[in-house]
């Protein structure tokens, strides 16, 4: 599965940069790599606007898969996803209150999202625990939180009106803004949070065997909870510092996966994130080139595949009307 995983990666990869308003060559990139990729509009093309974009894609797809997997496994909830319980939006909330400060890219704009995103799963996980929460019960305050957090936002928007700017196509989620500004420093913690997470998928199978299990173990699990909750928060939040509130990429792909190689986490989350790459990268493709001369944020892809998803799974979890 990884080797299909890898190969769905790479075509993914070459139609993101190949496809467009203005398709590009494979002679056409040769010739940018031999004679300077600002010799020809071609070459800039590739450097400046699909080479990035693709990049991002993938990494974003990747990061809130993987996110989404371990999400579900900490909190035994197979219908949590970033989107769902409020973490994309928490890291939204603080890119918002970043962009109305100036800062727009860099460093400070990841790390900003990333505590946006920390401080929204630990209250979330928090809560859950301290009130024996349902599955159902936490799949509602991450709606009340979405609902609060989006509020909070529009405040800042009202007070900031510069910041309306690019709330629109931030909140469906996009990738025609991408620059290496804020691809590089996105992309190098979520590497470093997966490579993290890679060394831990032991550790985060005997958590999914439940508390007690786990504890019975020698676990100690509320660090070990901490620890993926954080780890979980640095990829979601840095893949909305780059794509905006990506919808249901972090639900449908570990549902996916899990269908074709089982829970485990040693496979679960590397596939996670070759799927994820590559799925996200095939619907930025699709909204930039099914619907030209125009160009539809992918968000919108998202949203209407992902939501038909959420009713099904909700469906299939609850037996459509019995309780957890």
């Amino acid at each position: 599965m990884l080797a299909l995983g890898f190969i769905l990666l790479i075509v993914s990869a070459i139609l993101g940069i190949m496809l467009g308003s203005t398709p590009l060559t494979f002679s056409e990139i040769i010739n940018a790599f031999s004679n300077g990729f600002d010799s020809s509009a071609g070459g800039r093309i590739f450097l400046y606007v699909r080479l990035p974009r693709t990049l991002a894609s993938i990494v974003c797809g990747g990061a809130l898969a993987m996110s989404g997997a371990v999400i579900q496994g900490v909190l035994a909830n197979r219908l949590a996803s970033p989107s769902i319980i409020g973490v994309n939006s928490g890291a939204g909330f603080a890119v918002t209150l970043c962009t109305a400060l100036g800062i727009y890219g860099g460093w400070q704009l990841s790390l900003s999202a990333f505590t946006g995103a920390f401080t929204v799963v630990i209250l979330v996980s928090l809560g859950a625990r301290k009130w024996g929460a349902s599955r159902g019960t936490v799949i509602l305050i991450g709606v009340a939180v979405n609902s609060l957090l989006g509020a909070v936002s529009d405040t800042i928007v009202t007070f900031f009106p510069e910041v309306g700017v690019m709330s629109n196509d931030f909140r469906v989620g996009e990738f025609s803004g991408v620059t290496y500004e804020k691809l590089v420093p996105s992309s190098i913690l979520i590497l470093i949070a997966t490579v993290l997470l890679l060394t831990l998928t032991n550790e985060l199978d005997v958590l999914t065997l439940g508390e007690d299990s786990a504890k019975g173990l020698g676990m100690n699990t509320p660090l070990m909870q901490t620890i993926f909750l954080l780890l979980s928060a640095l990829l979601a939040g840095c893949a909305v510092s780059l794509a905006g509130l990506l919808s249901f990429v972090g639900l449908m792909i570990p549902h996916a996966v899990r269908r074709i190689s089982g829970s485990k986490s040693s496979h679960l989350i590397p596939l996670c994130g070759l799927f994820g790459g590559s799925f996200v990268c095939l619907c930025d493709t699709v909204a930039r080139t099914f619907f030209a001369p125009y160009e539809i944020p992918v968000g919108i892809i998202m949203s209407f595949l992902g939501a038909p998803f959420f009713v099904f799974i909700l469906i299939q979890v609850k037996g459509g009307h019995s309780r957890d």
